[in-house]
Protein backbone atom coordinates (compact mmCIF):
# COMPACT_ATOMS: atom_id res chain seq x y z
CA UNK A 1 0.00 0.00 0.00
CA UNK A 2 2.89 2.25 0.63
CA UNK A 3 4.75 1.72 -2.16
CA UNK A 4 1.12 2.54 -4.44
CA UNK A 5 1.19 5.77 -2.26
CA UNK A 6 5.05 6.03 -3.42
CA UNK A 7 4.09 5.82 -6.97
CA UNK A 8 0.92 7.44 -7.49
CA UNK A 9 3.21 10.97 -5.84
CA UNK A 10 5.70 10.35 -8.21
CA UNK A 11 2.86 10.35 -11.03
CA UNK A 12 1.44 13.34 -9.48
CA UNK A 13 -1.70 11.46 -8.47
CA UNK A 14 -4.57 13.74 -6.38
CA UNK A 15 -2.94 14.53 -2.62
CA UNK A 16 -6.28 12.88 -0.80
CA UNK A 17 -6.17 9.23 -2.78
CA UNK A 18 -2.68 9.37 -1.37
CA UNK A 19 -3.05 9.64 1.75
CA UNK A 20 -6.10 7.04 2.22
CA UNK A 21 -3.04 4.43 0.65
CA UNK A 22 -0.94 5.61 3.42
CA UNK A 23 -3.17 5.54 6.65
CA UNK A 24 -4.16 2.00 5.02
CA UNK A 25 -0.38 1.12 5.05
CA UNK A 26 -0.40 1.99 8.66
CA UNK A 27 -3.07 0.46 10.17
CA UNK A 28 -2.71 -2.76 8.26
CA UNK A 29 0.89 -2.76 9.63
CA UNK A 30 -0.09 -1.96 13.65
CA UNK A 31 -2.99 -4.72 13.62
CA UNK A 32 -2.75 -6.62 16.51
CA UNK A 33 -5.02 -9.59 14.28
CA UNK A 34 -3.13 -10.96 11.16
CA UNK A 35 -4.63 -9.24 7.85
CA UNK A 36 -5.13 -13.30 6.11
CA UNK A 37 -7.38 -14.04 8.91
CA UNK A 38 -9.31 -10.98 8.94
CA UNK A 39 -9.45 -11.89 5.39
CA UNK A 40 -11.32 -15.23 6.21
CA UNK A 41 -13.27 -14.34 8.20
CA UNK A 42 -14.67 -11.73 5.76
CA UNK A 43 -14.09 -8.37 8.36
CA UNK A 44 -11.92 -6.16 6.10
CA UNK A 45 -14.03 -3.52 5.51
CA UNK A 46 -14.38 -3.36 10.00
CA UNK A 47 -10.56 -2.33 9.24
CA UNK A 48 -11.37 1.87 9.97
CA UNK A 49 -10.52 3.49 6.46
CA UNK A 50 -10.69 0.69 4.22
CA UNK A 51 -13.36 1.08 1.86
CA UNK A 52 -14.68 -1.44 -1.05
CA UNK A 53 -11.83 -0.23 -3.37
CA UNK A 54 -9.07 -1.03 -0.40
CA UNK A 55 -10.87 -4.45 0.34
CA UNK A 56 -10.12 -5.23 -2.96
CA UNK A 57 -7.02 -4.83 -3.72
CA UNK A 58 -5.71 -5.99 0.29
CA UNK A 59 -7.62 -9.77 -1.08
CA UNK A 60 -6.02 -9.18 -4.45
CA UNK A 61 -2.05 -8.79 -2.83
CA UNK A 62 -3.31 -11.60 -0.14
CA UNK A 63 -4.78 -14.58 -2.31
CA UNK A 64 -2.41 -13.97 -5.19
CA UNK A 65 0.73 -12.03 -3.97
CA UNK A 66 0.76 -9.51 -6.67
CA UNK A 67 -1.69 -6.32 -7.46
CA UNK A 68 -2.88 -5.53 -10.76
CA UNK A 69 -2.98 -1.77 -10.29
CA UNK A 70 0.59 -1.42 -8.03
CA UNK A 71 1.89 -3.46 -11.56
CA UNK A 72 0.64 -0.70 -13.86
CA UNK A 73 1.45 1.93 -11.42
CA UNK A 74 5.10 0.50 -11.31
CA UNK A 75 5.24 0.04 -15.29
CA UNK A 76 5.05 4.07 -15.62
CA UNK A 77 8.08 4.72 -13.98
CA UNK A 78 11.34 3.77 -15.06
CA UNK A 79 12.64 1.16 -12.75
CA UNK A 80 15.88 2.84 -11.47
CA UNK A 81 13.97 5.91 -10.18
CA UNK A 82 12.15 4.03 -7.61
CA UNK A 83 15.62 3.48 -6.24
CA UNK A 84 15.65 6.85 -5.31
CA UNK A 85 13.14 6.63 -2.91
CA UNK A 86 15.54 4.66 -0.69
CA UNK A 87 17.13 8.07 -0.27
CA UNK A 88 16.86 9.50 3.22
CA UNK A 89 14.99 12.52 3.47
CA UNK A 90 13.71 12.46 -0.27
CA UNK A 91 9.99 12.06 -0.83
CA UNK A 92 8.01 10.89 -4.00
CA UNK A 93 6.90 14.65 -4.42
CA UNK A 94 10.16 15.71 -5.15
CA UNK A 95 11.37 12.96 -7.08
CA UNK A 96 8.65 13.74 -9.05
CA UNK A 97 9.88 17.34 -9.78
CA UNK A 98 13.34 16.47 -10.06
CA UNK A 99 12.16 13.56 -12.93
CA UNK A 100 9.99 16.06 -15.17
CA UNK A 101 12.76 18.82 -15.60
CA UNK A 102 16.12 17.07 -15.46
CA UNK A 103 14.95 13.68 -16.72
CA UNK A 104 16.85 12.03 -13.70
CA UNK A 105 16.41 8.17 -13.69
CA UNK A 106 18.97 6.67 -11.09
CA UNK A 107 21.06 7.87 -7.68
CA UNK A 108 24.30 8.58 -10.16
CA UNK A 109 22.44 10.96 -12.21
CA UNK A 110 20.75 12.17 -9.10
CA UNK A 111 24.08 12.81 -7.42
CA UNK A 112 25.51 14.08 -10.51
CA UNK A 113 23.37 16.75 -10.93
CA UNK A 114 23.22 17.92 -7.43
CA UNK A 115 27.09 18.41 -7.30
CA UNK A 116 26.69 20.42 -10.71
CA UNK A 117 24.07 22.72 -8.27
CA UNK A 118 21.31 22.06 -10.52
CA UNK A 119 18.36 20.93 -8.41
CA UNK A 120 18.52 24.40 -6.43
CA UNK A 121 17.06 26.12 -9.01
CA UNK A 122 13.85 23.75 -9.33
CA UNK A 123 10.54 24.88 -8.01
CA UNK A 124 10.06 24.43 -4.66
CA UNK A 125 14.07 23.08 -4.10
CA UNK A 126 16.73 25.61 -3.05
CA UNK A 127 20.76 25.22 -2.34
CA UNK A 128 19.88 23.72 1.33
CA UNK A 129 17.49 20.63 -0.19
CA UNK A 130 20.31 19.81 -2.82
CA UNK A 131 22.75 19.80 0.17
CA UNK A 132 20.52 17.43 2.11
CA UNK A 133 20.14 14.85 -1.16
CA UNK A 134 23.97 14.64 -1.51
CA UNK A 135 23.73 13.83 2.61
CA UNK A 136 20.93 11.43 1.92
CA UNK A 137 22.86 9.48 -1.05
CA UNK A 138 26.07 9.80 1.57
CA UNK A 139 23.76 8.29 4.32
CA UNK A 140 22.30 5.57 1.86
CA UNK A 141 25.33 4.73 1.04
CA UNK A 142 27.45 4.12 3.92
CA UNK A 143 24.11 1.98 5.30
CA UNK A 144 23.88 -0.46 2.46
CA UNK A 145 25.84 -3.03 4.94
CA UNK A 146 23.87 -2.34 7.92
CA UNK A 147 20.61 -3.88 8.92
CA UNK A 148 19.03 -2.07 11.93
CA UNK A 149 18.78 -4.56 15.33
CA UNK A 150 15.04 -4.40 15.64
CA UNK A 151 15.20 -6.59 11.86
CA UNK A 152 18.30 -8.31 12.59
CA UNK A 153 17.67 -9.59 16.39
CA UNK A 154 14.35 -10.98 15.48
CA UNK A 155 16.02 -12.96 12.56
CA UNK A 156 18.19 -14.27 14.35
CA UNK A 157 16.02 -15.58 17.48
CA UNK A 158 13.43 -17.31 14.84
CA UNK A 159 16.84 -19.05 13.51
CA UNK A 160 18.28 -20.06 16.89
CA UNK A 161 14.30 -21.23 17.69
CA UNK A 162 14.61 -23.58 14.41
CA UNK A 163 17.79 -24.88 15.02
CA UNK A 164 17.85 -25.97 18.87
CA UNK A 165 15.40 -28.49 17.87
CA UNK A 166 17.81 -30.15 15.61
CA UNK A 167 18.88 -33.58 17.52
CA UNK A 168 21.88 -33.40 18.77
CA UNK A 169 22.36 -29.16 19.13
CA UNK A 170 23.28 -28.51 22.75
CA UNK A 171 23.56 -24.78 22.69
CA UNK A 172 23.42 -21.98 20.22
CA UNK A 173 24.52 -18.59 20.76
CA UNK A 174 24.02 -15.08 19.15
CA UNK A 175 27.37 -13.60 19.05
CA UNK A 176 28.90 -10.61 17.45
CA UNK A 177 27.76 -6.87 17.09
CA UNK A 178 23.82 -8.59 17.47
CA UNK A 179 24.87 -9.99 21.10
CA UNK A 180 26.45 -6.51 21.73
CA UNK A 181 23.38 -4.84 20.73
CA UNK A 182 24.78 -2.36 17.97
CA UNK A 183 21.69 -0.24 16.89
CA UNK A 184 22.55 -1.49 13.02
CA UNK A 185 24.51 -4.62 12.11
CA UNK A 186 26.46 -5.61 9.59
CA UNK A 187 25.62 -9.56 9.85
CA UNK A 188 24.07 -11.95 12.01
CA UNK A 189 26.56 -14.46 13.54
CA UNK A 190 25.35 -17.37 15.59
CA UNK A 191 27.51 -20.25 17.03
CA UNK A 192 26.71 -23.57 17.71
CA UNK A 193 27.77 -26.83 20.29
CA UNK A 194 26.15 -29.68 18.19
CA UNK A 195 27.34 -33.77 18.12
CA UNK A 196 25.91 -34.20 14.32
CA UNK A 197 27.04 -30.61 12.57
CA UNK A 198 26.40 -31.96 8.86
CA UNK A 199 22.48 -31.86 10.01
CA UNK A 200 22.80 -28.34 11.47
CA UNK A 201 24.06 -26.84 8.69
CA UNK A 202 21.72 -28.87 6.18
CA UNK A 203 19.13 -27.22 8.45
CA UNK A 204 20.10 -23.97 8.40
CA UNK A 205 21.00 -24.22 4.45
CA UNK A 206 16.76 -24.05 4.20
CA UNK A 207 16.43 -21.18 6.53
CA UNK A 208 12.47 -19.54 5.52
CA UNK A 209 13.52 -16.43 3.35
CA UNK A 210 16.65 -17.66 2.60
CA UNK A 211 18.17 -16.39 -1.01
CA UNK A 212 21.47 -17.84 -1.33
CA UNK A 213 24.42 -20.19 0.30
CA UNK A 214 27.34 -18.24 0.07
CA UNK A 215 30.06 -20.54 1.80
CA UNK A 216 30.22 -24.02 3.48
CA UNK A 217 33.30 -25.93 5.19
CA UNK A 218 32.76 -28.25 8.06
CA UNK A 219 33.15 -25.96 10.88
CA UNK A 220 30.81 -23.20 9.34
CA UNK A 221 28.31 -22.33 7.22
CA UNK A 222 27.02 -18.63 5.18
CA UNK A 223 23.82 -17.52 3.99
CA UNK A 224 22.41 -14.71 2.55
CA UNK A 225 18.48 -14.06 3.17
CA UNK A 226 15.94 -11.85 1.21
CA UNK A 227 16.25 -8.96 3.33
CA UNK A 228 19.54 -8.48 2.59
CA UNK A 229 21.51 -9.68 5.21
CA UNK A 230 24.07 -12.08 5.55
CA UNK A 231 23.68 -14.83 8.30
CA UNK A 232 27.10 -16.96 9.55
CA UNK A 233 26.98 -20.37 11.66
CA UNK A 234 29.91 -21.31 13.45
CA UNK A 235 29.98 -25.40 14.44
CA UNK A 236 31.64 -26.41 17.49
CA UNK A 237 32.01 -29.90 18.87
CA UNK A 238 33.28 -29.37 22.25
CA UNK A 239 31.78 -27.36 24.90
CA UNK A 240 35.20 -25.59 26.29
CA UNK A 241 35.64 -24.48 22.43
CA UNK A 242 32.08 -23.33 22.33
CA UNK A 243 32.89 -20.92 25.44
CA UNK A 244 36.23 -19.57 24.26
CA UNK A 245 34.48 -19.05 21.01
CA UNK A 246 31.53 -17.37 22.18
CA UNK A 247 33.68 -15.06 24.46
CA UNK A 248 35.91 -14.46 21.31
CA UNK A 249 33.69 -14.01 18.90
CA UNK A 250 31.15 -11.08 20.51
CA UNK A 251 34.37 -8.85 20.37
CA UNK A 252 34.86 -5.79 19.72
CA UNK A 253 38.12 -6.13 18.34
CA UNK A 254 39.38 -3.28 20.45
CA UNK A 255 37.90 -5.00 23.62
CA UNK A 256 39.52 -8.65 22.81
CA UNK A 257 42.94 -6.99 21.82
CA UNK A 258 43.07 -5.14 25.29
CA UNK A 259 41.88 -8.66 26.81
CA UNK A 260 44.59 -10.77 24.87
CA UNK A 261 47.31 -8.07 25.83
CA UNK A 262 46.18 -7.92 29.81
CA UNK A 263 45.81 -11.91 29.34
CA UNK A 264 49.46 -12.03 27.90
CA UNK A 265 51.08 -10.24 30.97
CA UNK A 266 49.12 -13.11 33.53
CA UNK A 267 50.55 -15.60 31.50
CA UNK A 268 47.55 -17.01 29.52
CA UNK A 269 46.29 -16.29 25.75
CA UNK A 270 42.76 -16.02 24.58
CA UNK A 271 43.02 -17.76 21.29
CA UNK A 272 39.45 -17.87 18.67
CA UNK A 273 38.69 -21.03 20.42
CA UNK A 274 40.37 -21.88 23.17
CA UNK A 275 42.38 -19.82 26.17
CA UNK A 276 45.80 -21.46 27.40
CA UNK A 277 48.60 -21.21 29.73
CA UNK A 278 52.09 -20.44 29.47
CA UNK A 279 52.73 -23.65 29.44
CA UNK A 280 50.49 -24.38 26.45
CA UNK A 281 48.28 -26.30 28.86
CA UNK A 282 44.25 -25.65 27.70
CA UNK A 283 42.21 -24.12 30.34
CA UNK A 284 38.84 -25.67 31.03
CA UNK A 285 35.93 -22.86 31.01
CA UNK A 286 32.34 -24.20 31.39
CA UNK A 287 30.73 -20.56 31.06
CA UNK A 288 31.79 -17.40 29.93
CA UNK A 289 32.69 -15.76 33.56
CA UNK A 290 35.75 -18.47 33.18
CA UNK A 291 37.28 -16.38 31.10
CA UNK A 292 36.92 -13.15 33.29
CA UNK A 293 37.86 -15.21 36.30
CA UNK A 294 41.27 -16.15 34.90
CA UNK A 295 42.20 -12.58 34.75
CA UNK A 296 40.75 -11.79 38.16
CA UNK A 297 38.04 -9.59 36.65
CA UNK A 298 34.41 -9.33 36.98
CA UNK A 299 31.88 -10.09 34.54
CA UNK A 300 31.50 -7.42 31.93
CA UNK A 301 28.19 -7.84 29.95
CA UNK A 302 28.32 -8.25 26.07
CA UNK A 303 26.70 -4.58 25.99
CA UNK A 304 29.80 -3.15 27.34
CA UNK A 305 32.42 -4.71 25.34
CA UNK A 306 33.21 -2.18 23.05
CA UNK A 307 36.75 -0.69 24.97
CA UNK A 308 34.89 2.05 26.31
CA UNK A 309 36.44 1.95 29.96
CA UNK A 310 34.89 -1.13 30.91
CA UNK A 311 38.18 -3.13 30.61
CA UNK A 312 39.64 -0.32 33.03
CA UNK A 313 36.30 -0.24 35.04
CA UNK A 314 36.27 -4.16 35.67
CA UNK A 315 40.03 -3.95 37.24
CA UNK A 316 39.19 -1.30 39.20
CA UNK A 317 36.09 -2.87 40.57
CA UNK A 318 34.13 -0.21 39.00
CA UNK A 319 31.59 -1.89 36.91
CA UNK A 320 27.92 -0.07 37.02
CA UNK A 321 24.90 -2.03 37.72
CA UNK A 322 23.26 -1.22 34.95
CA UNK A 323 19.77 -1.48 34.18
CA UNK A 324 17.63 -4.64 33.28
CA UNK A 325 14.60 -5.08 31.39
CA UNK A 326 12.79 -6.25 34.87
CA UNK A 327 13.75 -2.48 36.30
CA UNK A 328 10.91 -1.21 34.37
CA UNK A 329 8.30 0.04 36.26
CA UNK A 330 6.19 1.54 33.29
CA UNK A 331 6.00 3.11 30.16
CA UNK A 332 5.66 7.05 29.66
CA UNK A 333 4.97 7.60 26.12
CA UNK A 334 2.34 5.99 24.59
CA UNK A 335 -0.43 6.73 21.99
CA UNK A 336 -3.81 5.75 22.21
CA UNK A 337 -6.97 4.98 19.40
CA UNK A 338 -8.21 8.63 20.73
CA UNK A 339 -5.16 9.91 18.23
CA UNK A 340 -3.04 7.94 15.84
CA UNK A 341 -2.69 4.84 17.97
CA UNK A 342 -4.81 1.24 17.47
CA UNK A 343 -6.01 0.48 20.80
CA UNK A 344 -8.25 1.64 23.72
CA UNK A 345 -6.64 3.13 26.72
CA UNK A 346 -8.23 0.17 28.46
CA UNK A 347 -6.76 -2.22 26.55
CA UNK A 348 -3.19 -0.59 26.79
CA UNK A 349 -3.29 -0.51 30.53
CA UNK A 350 -4.73 -4.06 30.51
CA UNK A 351 -1.92 -5.46 28.09
CA UNK A 352 0.87 -3.16 30.06
CA UNK A 353 -0.27 -4.47 33.36
CA UNK A 354 0.05 -7.87 31.97
CA UNK A 355 3.74 -7.15 30.85
CA UNK A 356 4.04 -6.48 34.92
CA UNK A 357 4.14 -2.62 34.40
CA UNK A 358 2.90 -0.48 37.43
CA UNK A 359 1.97 2.59 35.84
CA UNK A 360 1.86 4.04 32.36
CA UNK A 361 1.21 6.92 30.38
CA UNK A 362 -1.19 8.00 27.56
CA UNK A 363 0.75 10.48 25.71
CA UNK A 364 -1.04 11.15 22.15
CA UNK A 365 -0.83 13.99 20.15
CA UNK A 366 -1.19 17.58 20.18
CA UNK A 367 -3.99 19.43 18.15
CA UNK A 368 -1.21 20.87 15.14
CA UNK A 369 -0.35 17.45 14.37
CA UNK A 370 -3.36 16.99 11.94
CA UNK A 371 -1.94 14.07 10.33
CA UNK A 372 -2.07 12.21 13.72
CA UNK A 373 -5.67 13.17 14.82
CA UNK A 374 -3.76 15.04 17.42
CA UNK A 375 -6.24 16.41 20.11
CA UNK A 376 -8.09 19.46 20.81
CA UNK A 377 -8.21 20.98 24.17
CA UNK A 378 -11.83 20.30 24.85
CA UNK A 379 -10.78 16.38 23.48
CA UNK A 380 -7.94 16.08 25.92
CA UNK A 381 -9.75 17.59 28.71
CA UNK A 382 -12.19 14.52 27.96
CA UNK A 383 -9.70 11.72 28.17
CA UNK A 384 -8.22 13.25 31.49
CA UNK A 385 -11.83 12.67 32.57
CA UNK A 386 -11.70 9.06 31.36
CA UNK A 387 -8.69 8.06 32.37
CA UNK A 388 -9.88 9.33 35.62
CA UNK A 389 -12.95 7.13 35.28
CA UNK A 390 -10.52 3.99 34.28
CA UNK A 391 -8.51 4.59 37.18
CA UNK A 392 -10.85 3.83 39.58
CA UNK A 393 -12.14 0.71 38.13
CA UNK A 394 -8.80 -1.20 36.82
CA UNK A 395 -6.75 -2.33 39.56
CA UNK A 396 -3.02 -3.41 39.44
CA UNK A 397 -1.82 -0.43 37.41
CA UNK A 398 -1.90 3.06 37.74
CA UNK A 399 -3.03 5.25 34.33
CA UNK A 400 -1.31 9.06 34.19
CA UNK A 401 -2.36 10.95 31.95
CA UNK A 402 -0.21 13.01 29.61
CA UNK A 403 0.29 14.48 26.44
CA UNK A 404 2.72 14.40 23.41
CA UNK A 405 2.88 18.01 23.11
CA UNK A 406 4.47 20.30 19.86
CA UNK A 407 7.04 22.03 19.88
CA UNK A 408 6.41 24.28 17.23
CA UNK A 409 8.61 26.45 15.25
CA UNK A 410 9.58 29.37 17.59
CA UNK A 411 9.31 27.21 20.53
CA UNK A 412 6.01 27.48 21.73
CA UNK A 413 4.23 24.67 22.33
CA UNK A 414 0.94 23.42 21.04
CA UNK A 415 -1.39 24.08 24.01
CA UNK A 416 -1.53 27.16 26.52
CA UNK A 417 -0.21 26.46 29.92
CA UNK A 418 -3.31 26.21 31.43
CA UNK A 419 -4.33 23.04 29.69
CA UNK A 420 -0.98 21.58 30.33
CA UNK A 421 -1.18 22.22 33.82
CA UNK A 422 -3.91 19.49 33.95
CA UNK A 423 -2.15 16.54 32.99
CA UNK A 424 0.39 14.42 34.83
CA UNK A 425 2.91 14.20 32.61
CA UNK A 426 3.80 16.45 29.78
CA UNK A 427 5.82 15.34 26.72
CA UNK A 428 7.43 17.63 24.35
CA UNK A 429 8.66 16.63 20.95
CA UNK A 430 9.70 18.23 17.75
CA UNK A 431 7.80 16.76 14.81
CA UNK A 432 8.23 19.56 12.09
CA UNK A 433 10.44 22.21 10.80
CA UNK A 434 13.55 19.90 10.79
CA UNK A 435 15.44 22.49 8.30
CA UNK A 436 15.98 24.60 10.94
CA UNK A 437 19.73 25.50 11.54
CA UNK A 438 21.32 24.14 14.66
CA UNK A 439 20.83 27.47 16.62
CA UNK A 440 17.15 28.06 15.67
CA UNK A 441 16.67 24.35 16.57
CA UNK A 442 19.02 25.11 19.83
CA UNK A 443 16.52 26.97 21.10
CA UNK A 444 13.75 26.07 20.07
CA UNK A 445 13.82 23.40 22.05
CA UNK A 446 15.64 25.17 24.72
CA UNK A 447 12.38 27.30 25.25
CA UNK A 448 10.56 24.26 25.21
CA UNK A 449 12.36 23.08 28.13
CA UNK A 450 11.72 26.68 29.65
CA UNK A 451 8.31 25.63 29.83
CA UNK A 452 6.97 24.80 33.74
CA UNK A 453 4.71 22.03 32.93
CA UNK A 454 7.20 20.06 30.57
CA UNK A 455 8.78 17.06 31.93
CA UNK A 456 9.95 15.34 28.91
CA UNK A 457 11.90 15.72 25.56
CA UNK A 458 10.89 13.17 22.96
CA UNK A 459 13.26 11.38 20.83
CA UNK A 460 15.81 14.09 21.33
CA UNK A 461 17.33 14.74 17.95
CA UNK A 462 14.83 13.46 15.59
CA UNK A 463 16.75 10.37 13.65
CA UNK A 464 15.92 7.25 12.09
CA UNK A 465 17.78 4.97 11.94
CA UNK A 466 18.89 4.15 7.97
CA UNK A 467 16.49 6.67 7.01
CA UNK A 468 16.48 10.17 7.96
CA UNK A 469 19.88 11.71 9.97
CA UNK A 470 18.39 14.16 13.14
CA UNK A 471 17.71 17.58 12.72
CA UNK A 472 20.53 20.10 13.73
CA UNK A 473 20.89 20.91 17.37
CA UNK A 474 23.75 21.70 19.74
CA UNK A 475 23.59 18.83 22.12
CA UNK A 476 25.50 20.05 24.89
CA UNK A 477 23.28 23.65 25.22
CA UNK A 478 20.21 20.74 25.49
CA UNK A 479 21.88 18.06 28.03
CA UNK A 480 22.78 21.57 30.14
CA UNK A 481 19.37 23.31 30.38
CA UNK A 482 17.87 19.79 30.83
CA UNK A 483 20.30 19.45 33.67
CA UNK A 484 19.26 22.72 35.53
CA UNK A 485 15.37 22.45 34.65
CA UNK A 486 15.43 19.15 35.66
CA UNK A 487 13.79 18.07 32.57
CA UNK A 488 14.07 14.21 31.31
CA UNK A 489 15.20 13.25 27.73
CA UNK A 490 13.95 10.17 26.31
CA UNK A 491 15.50 6.95 24.83
CA UNK A 492 13.32 6.12 22.41
CA UNK A 493 13.06 2.45 22.50
CA UNK A 494 11.48 1.87 19.02
CA UNK A 495 13.93 0.19 16.59
CA UNK A 496 13.63 2.85 13.93
CA UNK A 497 14.84 5.34 16.40
CA UNK A 498 16.81 4.60 19.37
CA UNK A 499 16.94 8.55 20.35
CA UNK A 500 18.62 9.08 22.60
CA UNK A 501 21.64 6.85 21.12
CA UNK A 502 24.01 5.22 24.10
CA UNK A 503 27.04 7.74 23.23
CA UNK A 504 24.42 10.48 24.07
CA UNK A 505 22.86 9.10 26.61
CA UNK A 506 26.37 8.09 28.30
CA UNK A 507 27.05 11.55 27.75
CA UNK A 508 23.68 12.88 29.39
CA UNK A 509 24.38 10.23 32.59
CA UNK A 510 28.05 12.35 32.96
CA UNK A 511 26.28 15.38 33.09
CA UNK A 512 23.59 14.63 35.47
CA UNK A 513 20.45 14.14 33.46
CA UNK A 514 18.29 11.21 33.93
CA UNK A 515 16.49 9.76 31.34
CA UNK A 516 13.12 7.98 30.42
CA UNK A 517 13.16 4.91 28.32
CA UNK A 518 9.61 4.76 26.62
CA UNK A 519 8.10 2.32 23.53
CA UNK A 520 6.68 5.47 21.30
CA UNK A 521 3.75 2.70 21.34
CA UNK A 522 0.78 3.21 18.84
CA UNK A 523 -0.10 -0.48 19.15
CA UNK A 524 -0.10 -2.57 22.26
CA UNK A 525 2.24 -5.42 21.13
CA UNK A 526 5.15 -2.80 20.37
CA UNK A 527 5.04 -1.91 24.13
CA UNK A 528 7.10 -4.96 24.00
CA UNK A 529 9.83 -3.45 22.06
CA UNK A 530 10.89 -1.82 25.57
CA UNK A 531 13.96 -4.29 25.55
CA UNK A 532 15.63 -2.40 22.60
CA UNK A 533 15.56 0.94 24.75
CA UNK A 534 17.24 -1.10 27.41
CA UNK A 535 19.87 -2.33 25.38
CA UNK A 536 20.94 1.37 24.67
CA UNK A 537 20.77 2.12 28.32
CA UNK A 538 22.82 -0.73 29.15
CA UNK A 539 25.36 0.54 26.36
CA UNK A 540 25.34 3.59 27.65
CA UNK A 541 26.21 2.77 31.18
CA UNK A 542 23.10 3.64 33.05
CA UNK A 543 21.77 2.77 36.07
CA UNK A 544 18.28 2.40 37.83
CA UNK A 545 18.81 5.65 39.33
CA UNK A 546 19.33 7.00 35.88
CA UNK A 547 16.20 5.98 34.76
CA UNK A 548 12.80 7.47 36.33
CA UNK A 549 10.31 4.88 34.85
CA UNK A 550 12.24 2.26 37.19
CA UNK A 551 11.08 4.42 39.79
CA UNK A 552 8.02 3.51 42.31
CA UNK A 553 4.93 5.81 41.59
CA UNK A 554 5.01 7.96 43.96
CA UNK A 555 8.73 8.56 43.52
CA UNK A 556 8.33 9.47 39.92
CA UNK A 557 4.83 11.47 40.83
CA UNK A 558 7.22 13.53 43.18
CA UNK A 559 9.28 13.88 40.37
CA UNK A 560 7.37 14.84 38.16
CA UNK A 561 5.96 17.55 40.23
CA UNK A 562 9.00 19.34 40.51
CA UNK A 563 9.10 22.24 38.09
CA UNK A 564 5.21 22.86 38.95
CA UNK A 565 5.53 23.97 42.12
Amino acid sequence: MNEIADYMEILGENIYKIAVYRKASKIIKELKQDIQDILKEDRLREIPGIGKALEAKIKEIIETGECAYHRDLKKQIPEDLLELLKIPGLGAKKIRVIYENLKVKNIDELKAAAEQKKIRDLRGMGAKTELNILKGIKMLEDNRAFTILGIALPIAESIIDILKRVEGVEEIEITGEIRRKREMVRQIELLALTENPHITKKVFKQMPGIKEVLEETPNRCSIFLDVGIKADLEITKERNEFISALYYSTGSDKHIAKMVSIAGTLGYRILKNETIDINDKKITVEKEQDVFNILNMPYIIPELREDCGEVEAALEGELPKVIDIADIKGDLHIHSNWSDGINTIEEIAQYARDLGYKYIAITDHSKSLAIAKGLTERELLKQIEEIKGLNSRIKGISVLSGIEVDILMDGTLDYPDNILKELDIVIASVHTGFKQDKFQMTNRIIKAMNNRYVNIIAHPTGRLLGKRQGYEVIVDEVLKEARENNIILEINASPDRLDLNDILARKAKEMGVKMAVNTDAHEVLRLEEMRYGVFVAKRAWLENKDIINTYPLNDLLNLLKIKKV
